[in-house]
């Protein structure tokens, strides 16, 4: 999946400061009643009068009273932050990128309802996709979310959902001391939830549409004798494929300990284990949805016509009916992916003034993406298949260490911190025998039997980040934050040689290095109060990205000729981001509205050549710059008690400023074009109620037109879409319904056929004949129900 070739623009900055947002409320509660509705302001919401269990629910009312969406009020930049209980309100096992997506410039997409397949999950801010934002969890870097991750791993593998904390949105450039190296548009930091101080058993259980399961159980240990406390857990995701054959696979453990010690120091260890086997849906274009419809998928359930179309094309046959080309199906493709991640942090006072943190954190993965291929014939000695399984294998052994330190002196917040990661990735394309008459397993790991490598790569990436920042509060109503990052990180790759049944093979791909850097990458923001209820502020943020180091993306994808001429002619991705907003909140209603200003230099054009089965080098290149200009405004009412209404609308206008040369020759014309899969315009509509035993919410989300060729002759057309969210809670005394919860999740409400993921296989320069297939088809409508139960 080429995510590089995704072009990005935007603006903006992060969180209430230079500094990470550190005072989000983590609540304690195992599951999420009595909560309020996911528009709720800053007042805790309110349960039904009934004399007999005033003072249960009481304590309930005030152990679970938690904002549920934050908009940014008292920051330097614009960001939102969404509670644990806004993000329950969805499917079990949804992405937590998916609930983010009502919030104001934000578009994800995905083909499946959870937004969990990873192949096409896609998450835009103000235009920059994924591989240019920051993704943190307690902290800790989770690279840049591509599919085929060179540098970390999704959320979704991460931490499971049962275990998400807030998770804070900045639409701009990230915090300097975000741990990330290519947050140029922006950063989300997501939050793990603590042990409780009692002991308690959560359980629950999710079922719903495409035969979907998920059983899931934690146990918290509640406070023990030395003061420490922790939990674990454990959950199953099982799910059929919408359309065609497959499923999507997933088991998943977490576990986190916290221990005091002493009066000033506090130490946290934090440890995911998780193991995901999915088959993929069939890319798409405009051609094919015309021809075959929206349900139009994989053959994977006809090997003798999977056999058959490749034979034909070999052979330059005539296509069984119904197919015009090797490309239109295939027989399978599957993501593979097992992830090791951990970390321990110590806390500590080391006076009331000062206060520090240092993390150590390493993360393993292991994964394979295979295809079987019309395009590589298996030998006739090792089965004469006209097929063969081609894998692209990935290996990350990474580790790191974060640390800073905040003093507090009259009007000032000083942070200083640094972090360094050492990241070594190895990364393989081999071709795998098959069988002309058994099938081969669709959510196989091949190992050891390849008849062909046609390349093998190992890289290392070393990364050092140092940051220094202030917050200074010159008057009660005046606060000025400023601050700067300096970046290094180098980048290395070996090529090594390729061998068809034991031949060797001359590699055709570069070993070198390339280094990005930059040291004096400011931030400045300035707030202002003008009243109880008025508030302004403005922010400048430089940024720049780090190169990818990888086979599939970056300047390492590339021919050896390519790389030699690239190395000494492109540049670091650089954002310059201005904005300038406006806040209103008082008891029932909180507003934003933001404008903002992005200049992208030195943006680096990458090109698929050929489908994507075939695993052609890309053709990268350094294509000047792109300008964005847009407005984001929300709003947020609690117009009557217990109902509420979250509306959010943003503008983005984000055009390429060069075109693209070639030996001195225009060979991409699309100066003043848009970007590609950008949309000008989004807006979301949620109405919620929530009396404390009833809840449920209604949201609209409008995407509009998006394109996925640069010089914009290609398009999927806008769309609308529903879901529906709604639940009950018991209160009642008996041990068997106190604690118990029931919850409905329909998606797709009006079962909208649409386009969900533009870029799947990357974007081109044209599309005359709308042949490339690059779309993802979203599911139909599908319904889940939940129950879950809390055990003291």
């Amino acid at each position: 999946m080429s995510i590089n070739g995704k072009l990005a623009l935007t603006t903006g900055l992060a969180s209430a400061c230079c500094f990470p947002l550190s005072a989000i409320a983590q609540p304690q509660s195992a599951w999420h009643h009595h909560h309020p509705t996911a528009s709720t302001l800053r007042s805790p919401h309110i349960l039904p009068h009934h004399p007999s269990r005033r003072s249960h629910l009481t304590a309930v009312q005030a152990h679970h009273s938690e904002t549920m969406l934050v908009l940014g009020g008292g920051a330097t930049r614009q960001t939102q932050t969404l509670s644990r209980l806004a993000l329950s309100e969805n499917t079990p096992g949804t992405n937590p990128m998916k609930a983010l997506s009502k919030l104001p410039g934000v578009m994800f997409t995905g083909s499946d309802s959870l937004g969990s397949y990873e192949w096409s999950q896609q998450i835009e801010i103000r235009g920059f996709d994924q591989s240019r934002l920051g993704f943190t969890m307690d902290g800790i870097p989770l690279g840049n979310q591509a599919y085929g991750n060179t540098n970390g791993l999704s959320i979704g593998r991460a931490l499971q959902t049962e275990n998400n904390g807030p998770a804070t949105l900045a639409q701009g450039a990230g915090s300097i001391s975000v741990a990330a190296s290519n947050d140029l548009g922006g950063a989300l930091q997501f939050t793990s939830i603590d042990p409780t101080h009692k002991f308690g058993v959560d359980v629950a259980g999710s079922i719903g549409s495409a035969t979907t399961w998920r059983p899931f159980m934690r146990i918290n240990s509640g406070d023990l004798p030395g003061g420490g406390r922790f939990y674990v857990s454990y959950n199953h995701q099982d799910a059929n494929k919408w359309k065609g054959k497959g499923q999507q696979i997933q088991d998943q453990a977490n576990a986190k300990y916290i221990q005091p010690l002493g009066k000033h120091v506090t130490l946290t260890l934090f440890g995911s284990w998780s193991k995901r086997k999915e088959n993929d849906y069939q890319d798409l274009s405009l051609s094919l949805i015309h021809q075959h419809g929206y349900r139009w998928d994989n053959i994977t359930k006809n090997y003798d016509l999977a056999q058959s179309i490749a034979y034909d094309y070999q052979h330059n046959l005539p296509f069984p009916e119904g197919f015009s080309n090797e490309n239109d199906a295939y027989y399978n493709s599957t993501g593979l992916r097992q992830d090791a991640l951990g970390y321990g942090k110590l806390n500590f006072d080391l006076t009331s003034r000062l206060k520090g943190t240092i993390i150590g954190y390493g993360h393993v993965n292991s994964g394979e993406g295979a295809w079987v291929t019309p395009y590589n014939p298996t030998p006739a000695a090792l089965g004469g298949s006209p097929l063969s399984t081609r894998t692209t294998e990935y290996d990350i052994h990474r580790t790191g260490v974060i640390g800073s330190l905040q003093y507090h002196i009259a009007n000032h917040h000083i942070e200083g911190g640094f972090w360094f990661e050492n990241n070594a990735f190895e990364q393989s394309r081999r071709y795998y025998p098959l069988s002309r008459s058994a099938p081969p397993s669709t959510r196989h790991w091949y190992h050891g039997n390849a008849f062909e490598t046609q390349w093998e790569s190992s890289f290392n990436t070393k990364t050092y980040q140092v940051h220094l920042g202030d917050v200074w509060k010159i008057t009660r109503r005046l606060t000025l934050t400023y601050g700067f990052k300096s970046l290094i990180v180098d980048n290395q790759a070996k090529a090594m040689s390729g061998n068809i049944l034991g031949k060797i093979l001359p590699t055709t791909y570069p070993s070198g290095s390339m280094n990005a850097s930059n040291g004096f990458l400011p931030q400045i923001g300035a707030h202002y109060r003008l009243g109880k209820h008025h508030e302004i502020f403005a922010d400048y943020a430089r940024n720049i990205a780090a190169y990818d180091s990888a086979q599939t993306s970056g300047p390492f994808s590339t021919t050896n000729a390519g790389f030699a001429y690239l190395k000494g002619r492109i540049h670091p991705e650089q954002s310059n981001t201005e904005e300038l907003g406006y806040r209103f909140h008082n008891k029932t209603i909180e507003a934003s509205l933001t404008g903002y200003y992005v200049e992208f230099q030195n943006r680096l054009l990458s090109v698929t050549q050929g489908v994507g089965i075939q695993g052609n080098p890309s053709v990268l290149t350094n294509a000047g710059g792109v300008t964005t200009r847009g407005i984001e405004t929300a709003f947020n009412w609690r117009f009557v008690q217990n109902w509420s209404l979250f509306v959010s609308y943003s503008f983005n206008d984000s055009r390429y400023d060069n075109n693209v040369y070639a030996n001195g020759q225009i060979s991409a014309n699309i100066k003043g074009k848009n970007v590609v899969n950008t949309p000008r315009n989004l807006a979301n509509v949620q109405l919620g109620y929530d009396d404390g035993t009833i809840w449920g919410n209604v949201l609209m989300q409008f995407q509009d037109r998006r394109y996925y060729t640069y010089t914009n002759d290609r398009y999927v057309p806008a769309n609308d879409v529903f879901n529906l969210n709604m639940g009950y809670r018991f209160h009642n005394r008996d041990p068997w319904l106190h604690g118990l919860e029931l919850q409905i999740n329909v998606s797709n409400l009006f079962n909208k056929r649409y386009i969900a993921t533009v870029g799947s296989n990357g974007f081109v320069n044209s599309d005359p004949q709308g042949t490339f297939q690059t779309l993802q088809a979203a599911a139909p409508r599908m319904v889940f129900f939940t129950i879950r139960k809390h055990f003291w």
